[in-house]
Parts: structure tokens; C-alpha cells; sequence
């Protein structure tokens, strides 16, 4: 057994998949696509920006043929799927420079990476923009793709080639892998590289603030939850209150109904 960082946070999932070759040995687990790259950005960002929210790439490599995109999310938003079909057509977008031409000069790839999971429990998702026929057929003219994984889904029905590595990645998240369980040479690699003794001190200092940040939003997100339903009791509360007035029920009997105060009903009574 090997201690290990988990996957879960940037800074560790970008340590390990900034390595070029580990990088094109994903995508093409992913998509079939062999990639020829020398470096792999990170922090990728458009300058000027396109649209009017900026898009920051954690992962960005292009190569001759392909412009490939690999984010990282290990938070669950409610708003992932558009967030990222968002970076996704900003990195299209960036390649249009003339009205006389809007096909891209590269195919965009993104992969986004789910380690926290998602509502609806698959281990992989697509968006293929190629238009279809009522039949179904592509007509192979437009060859982007936005790939969604979610690592802790992956079973039995997903191919072999992808499955070690999103059970990798996952398996990671307890922060203890046993290697003997891994064929593939470069996800042995992954585990050198993010064994616990390779963190440096700057990078544990990275991971404790990405967890004091996901805790806070995770707070906030509680916080606005229960909020909103108690926000909803009160507002179904009021309805009662007021059904119950045009009926010619007393306050008092309508308070003890509802719960309500003799002064919240007077008040229903004035509007």
C-alpha cells in the first residue's frame, strides 16, 4: 500500500497530469485521440478574455491537429455541465478571428473531471456537436466534444482502457492506493508523483486552502438550503393563514393552526 495526495484537489491532480506523456496517455483513454504535445499549460487563460466571464483552463495542451482541454472539478456545482460547456466555447470562440471563416482551425476536446461525483450517477457523459439526422448519423462536420467523467461510477460496462484509470483516480481519494491493482506503467507514475512524501511544503499549504474553501462553500450552500425551506414553510404558512381568514376563522384558531403570530395575521387581514 502507497500514501498518497488525493486527486480530488487541483494542485494535486495538476502535478500529476501536467506530465506530457501521462497527459496524452489520459486523452487518449478518454477520446481514442493520440496527441503528439511538449508541454502541458496550466492556469490557461485568453487574453483579452472571450465573453464577459473569463475562462481559466487547469489543464490546456494543443498540438498540429488538435486543441485538447482537461478541467478539473472535485466540487459539486449546481452548474457544472454549463459552466464548463462555457470554457468549452470560449476556447472555440478564441480561434475565430475573421467573419469570412468561423470553422476553428483545431478541434476542442474538453474532459471534466468529476471526483466529487455527480446526481446522475454515470461514469461518463458527452456532448458531441456533430449535427445528426433524424436517423441518428453524424455528418461529420463539426468534430468538437465536451467529455464528462465521474470517476466513482466507474463499472464493468466501462472500457477497459478508461476504467483503470478513473478507478485510479478514485482510488486515491482515501489517500491510499495499492499498486499491485495497476497494470498501466504511467498510473504507477501518477503514484510516485503524488505519493505523500513528494508533496512539497507549498503544495500541502495549497491543498489545506483548497479545503478550507470547499468546506466554506459547502457551508454557505447548507446555509442558503435551509434558508430557502425555511423561507418556503413561512410562505405556505401565509397561505394557510390566508385561506383560512376568507373561511371567517378566528385569529386565534388560525394561529393555532399555523403557528403563525396575532400580529402576522392582522397584518394578512390589512393587505
Amino acid at each position: 500500500m502507497k500514501r498518497v495526495a488525493p486527486l480530488r484537489y487541483d494542485v494535486i491532480f495538476k502535478k500529476a497530469f501536467c506530465d506530457p506523456e501521462i497527459f496524452t496517455a489520459f486523452v487518449y483513454a478518454v477520446l481514442g485521440i493520440r496527441i503528439e504535445i511538449d508541454r502541458v499549460e496550466t492556469e490557461k487563460s485568453f487574453k483579452p478574455s472571450i465573453g464577459r466571464v473569463a475562462s481559466r483552463f487547469d489543464l490546456f495542451a494543443e498540438d498540429e491537429k488538435n486543441r485538447i482541454i482537461v478541467d478539473i472539478q472535485h466540487v459539486r456545482y449546481i452548474d457544472h455541465y454549463d459552466a464548463f460547456l462555457h470554457y468549452h466555447c470560449a476556447a472555440l470562440l478564441e480561434q475565430v478571428t475573421k467573419a469570412e471563416n468561423y470553422r476553428p482551425n483545431r478541434a476542442v476536446y474538453s474532459i471534466i473531471v468529476l471526483t466529487s461525483g455527480d446526481k446522475h450517477q454515470v461514469d461518463w457523459a458527452m456532448i458531441d456537436f456533430d449535427p445528426k439526422t433524424r436517423n441518428g448519423n453524424a455528418l461529420g462536420e463539426i468534430p468538437h466534444k465536451v467529455v464528462y467523467l465521474c470517476p466513482k461510477y466507474a463499472n464493468h460496462e466501462t472500457p477497459a482502457v478508461l476504467r483503470e484509470w478513473l478507478v485510479a483516480i478514485d482510488d486515491t481519494l482515501d489517500q491510499e492506493v495499492d499498486e499491485n491493482n495497476y497494470q498501466d506503467p504511467l498510473i504507477q507514475r501518477i503514484f510516485a508523483l503524488i505519493e505523500e512524501d513528494q508533496i512539497s511544503p507549498d503544495e500541502r499549504a495549497r491543498m489545506f486552502q483548497e479545503y478550507n474553501e470547499e468546506q466554506s462553500k459547502r457551508e454557505a450552500f447548507q446555509e442558503g438550503e435551509k434558508s430557502g425551506e425555511s423561507q418556503g414553510e413561512q410562505k405556505q404558512k401565509i397561505e394557510i393563514a390566508r385561506a383560512l381568514l376568507a373561511k371567517g376563522m378566528t385569529l386565534d384558531l388560525i394561529g393555532e393552526v399555523t403557528g403563525l403570530s396575532d400580529a402576522e395575521i392582522a397584518q394578512l387581514q390589512e393587505i
